[in-house]
C-alpha cells in the first residue's frame, strides 16, 4: 500500500511540476501517464509489464497518440534484432558450444589463483560483448558454481566479480545489451564507431575494475591458490572436448554473422540498401538458417529462448518515450538542460553520463536510455556534435548498472541464479561497497575518455 502511495504521489507530482513549470495541460497528462512506467517499474518490477501496458493504454484514451504513431514509436527494428539474436544464442547454448569454449579455455597447466580470477572475468566480458549480457551471465555463473563446488569455495565473489565485468563487457559492441543497438539505430552509430571506440575504452576500463577486484578480493584468491596448489591439473580443471559437427556448424555460422554485421555499412552502401537496414535484419536471417539446421528444435527456440515478456516490456516503453518526443515534452526538457548548462558541450556530457549512471544503479539501464533519448535527439538546438552524448548515455548505462544490485538484468539473473542453486543471498550494502567503487572509477575513466579524445566527436 506504501508503494502504490508513493506511485500515485509520484505521477501526481511529475505531472504538476510540468504543467507550473511551463508544459500544457495535455503534456503534463503525458509526463504523468509515463512517470506510471517509470516510477511503477522500479516500485514494482513483478508488474512492469502490466504497467507499461496500463500507461500505454491510458495514452490512447487522452489522445496522446495514434495505433499509427505507436506503432511507429515502438522500434520494431530493434524487436527484430532481439529475436532473431536471442533464437541465434539460443541455438549455440543448446549445442554446448559456450561451455565447450570456456572449458577448453580453462583447461590451463599451473593454474593459480590469479589466472583463474582473471581469466574469469576476461571470459565474462568477452561472452557479452559477443552473446549479451543475460546470455553471459547465465553460461558464466554456471561455470563458476561448477568450479567453485569442485574447490569446496564460497562462489559469491566470483559471482559478483563476474557480473560486474559482464556490464563492462556489455558495452564495447552492439550485441552485448539492447541499448547498444537501440542507441545506434537512434544515434546514427555503426557496428565499426562501437569496435572503434567503445571497444578500446571498454578494455580500458575492464582493465582497471579486474585490478581493483584483485585488489579487493585478494584474500579470496589466495584461499582459490591454496586450494588450487593441493590438486591435480586433471583434477581441478574441465577435459577439453573436441567440437563436434553440429557444433563447428554453428560456430562457423555465427562467426561468419559476426563478420557481416562488422561489415554492415559498408555492404549496404555496396547494395545500395538504407542505412542500418542490412544490420537488423542479419540476426534474422542467420536465425532461420540455424532453424534449418534443427528444424525438430524450431517451436523451443521460439517459446523458451525469446523472451517475448521482455520484448512486450520493451516495445511499449519504447513507444512511450516516441509520445514523449512526439509531444513536444522532450523538446521543452533539451531547452531547459541546454539553459542550466549554459550550452557548454563538457558540463552537458557530464550531466548525460553521470546522471545517466546514477539512474540505472536504481532503474533497469534500458528504462533509463529510453527516458534519454527523446531528450538527447532534441538537442539538435546545440552547435556542436552529439555524438558524445549518445557515448556517454551508453558508458553511463552500461557502467552505471553495477553500483547497485538491481541495476542490470545480468545483476538480477546472476543473484537469482545463485539463491536458486546455492541458497545464497547477496546482502544489498554488501554489494553497493564494491559495486559503487567500480561504478564511479568506470564513469570517470569514461568522462576523461569522451572528454579529451576527439574520436567520440566524430
Amino acid at each position: 500500500m506504501r508503494k502504490a502511495l508513493l506511485l500515485v504521489s509520484i505521477c501526481l507530482l511529475a505531472g504538476l511540476g510540468g504543467y507550473f513549470g511551463g508544459l500544457s495541460s495535455k503534456q503534463a497528462l503525458i509526463v504523468s501517464v509515463f512517470s506510471v512506467s517509470i516510477a511503477g517499474t522500479l516500485l514494482f518490477w513483478d508488474f512492469r509489464l502490466a504497467l507499461v501496458f496500463t500507461a500505454g493504454s491510458i495514452l490512447f484514451v487522452i489522445s496522446g497518440v495514434t495505433i499509427g504513431r505507436f506503432i511507429e514509436f515502438a522500434s520494431i527494428d530493434v524487436i527484430l534484432f532481439l529475436i532473431g539474436m536471442m533464437i541465434v544464442i539460443g541455438a549455440m547454448k543448446e549445442a554446448g558450444v559456450f561451455q565447450g569454449l570456456v572449458g577448453f579455455l580453462l583447461h590451463i597447466r599451473n593454474l593459480s589463483g590469479v589466472r583463474l580470477f582473471v581469466i574469469t572475468m576476461i571470459l565474462s566480458a568477452a561472452l557479452s560483448a559477443l552473446t549479451g549480457e543475460v546470455t553471459s551471465i547465465i553460461v558464466m555463473v554456471a561455470i563458476i558454481l561448477d568450479i567453485c563446488k569442485s574447490l569446496e569455495i564460497d562462489p559469491v565473489p566470483l559471482v559478483i566479480s563476474s557480473v560486474l565485468t559482464t556490464n563492462i563487457g556489455s558495452a564495447s559492441t552492439l550485441l552485448g545489451n539492447p541499448i547498444g543497438i537501440l542507441i545506434a539505430l537512434r544515434g546514427g552509430l555503426t557496428f565499426e564507431d562501437f569496435l572503434t571506440r567503445a571497444l578500446p575504452l571498454s578494455v580500458v576500463v575492464l582493465g582497471a575494475v579486474i585490478l581493483t577486484l584483485c585488489i579487493w578480493y585478494r584474500d579470496y584468491i589466495r584461499e582459490i591458490s591454496s586450494r588450487l596448489a593441493g590438486r591435480k591439473n586433471s583434477q581441478r580443471t574441465a577435459q577439453a572436448v573436441s567440437p563436434g559437427f553440429r557444433e563447428r556448424t554453428n560456430i562457423l555460422l555465427f562467426a561468419l554473422m559476426i563478420v557481416l554485421i562488422a561489415l554492415h555499412k559498408r555492404l549496404e552502401m555496396l547494395l545500395g540498401m538504407t542505412e542500418n537496414d542490412l544490420l537488423i535484419i542479419l540476426p534474422v536471417i542467420f536465425a532461420g538458417f540455424f532453424m534449418f539446421l534443427r528444424p525438430e528444435k524450431i517451436r523451443s527456440y521460439i517459446e523458451n529462448e525469446v523472451e517475448w515478456s521482455s520484448l512486450l516490456f520493451f516495445m511499449f516503453l519504447f513507444a512511450q518515450a516516441g509520445v514523449i518526443q512526439s509531444s513536444g515534452v522532450a523538446e521543452f526538457l533539451a531547452r531547459r538542460l541546454v539553459e542550466s548548462t549554459g550550452s557548454h558541450p563538457a558540463v552537458l556530457s557530464a550531466v548525460t553520463l553521470f546522471s545517466s549512471g546514477l539512474l540505472s544503479g536504481v532503474l533497469d539501464n534500458t528504462v533509463v536510455v529510453a527516458s534519454y533519448i527523446p531528450v538527447v535527439k532534441n538537442l539538435h538546438l546545440l552547435h556542436f556534435s552529439l555524438k558524445p552524448l549518445w557515448w556517454c548515455l551508453l558508458f553511463g548505462a552500461c557502467f552505471g548498472g553495477n553500483i547497485t544490485a538491481i541495476g542490470s538484468t545480468a545483476n538480477i539473473v546472476a543473484l537469482g541464479l545463485l539463491e536458486k542453486e546455492q541458497n545464497r543471498k547477496v546482502n544489498f550494502i554488501e554489494w553497493l561497497k564494491l559495486g559503487l567503487i567500480v561504478g564511479i572509477l568506470s564513469l570517470a575513466i569514461s568522462y576523461a575518455a569522451v572528454s579529451l579524445l576527439g574520436i567520440f566527436s566524430r
